[in-house]
């Protein structure tokens, strides 16, 4: 059986080191956020169509390193981050996130904290948001139901919080 989790929440929270710490411990793999790949190439500013592009493309990853994985795959971001963004963006989010982005989809929610410091990033857009941000993602995930996992702490702390948090879900899975 194979269990998605998926690592959520504002920029600079710490998402990309915690899915590659994570994929290391459980012996899987991790999906990477396809956006800053996408976004490092674009020669123009970002549109609507682009993060649509962007999350279809994020979608596709996820479900080819799905048959690949061992019972549990590590998603860094998921198209909760791709509607939020384009709500925020554009004041409005393409059909296809809203028909694809199912909480369901994934057994657990890591929603990061935003207690480490916010890092510059030239991607990066909105460091005197990143509370705001939180409190919509939380919303998100509690208006769909979803399981989710506050994981807050250094990056050590973040870990083991993240990794227990896990184990329990997990555990329930038997």
């Amino acid at each position: 059986m194979l269990h998605r989790i998926a690592i959520v929440g504002p920029e600079s929270t710490g998402k990309s080191v915690i899915s590659e710490q994570l994929a290391r411990h459980y012996n899987t793999l991790f999906v990477t956020e396809y956006a800053r790949d996408y976004i490092e190439q674009l020669q123009q500013e970002y549109s609507l169509q682009d993060i649509e592009t962007i999350a279809r493309t994020q979608l596709k990853n996820e479900n080819e390193l799905a048959k690949q994985c061992n019972n549990i795959l590590i998603c860094d971001t998921n198209l909760l981050v791709t509607k939020i963004w384009a709500e925020h963006a554009f004041g409005t989010c393409p059909k296809f996130i809203t028909q694809h982005w199912k909480a369901n989809d994934y057994g657990l929610h890591l929603l990061m904290q935003i207690d480490l410091p916010w890092q510059y990033d030239a991607q990066r857009e909105h460091p005197h948001k990143r509370n705001f941000f939180f409190n919509w993602y939380e919303q998100e995930l509690k208006s769909a139901k979803a399981n989710y996992t506050i994981i807050e702490g250094t990056e050590e702390q973040r870990l083991l919080n993240a990794t227990a948090a896990i184990d329990t879900f997990l555990a329930t899975k038997d």
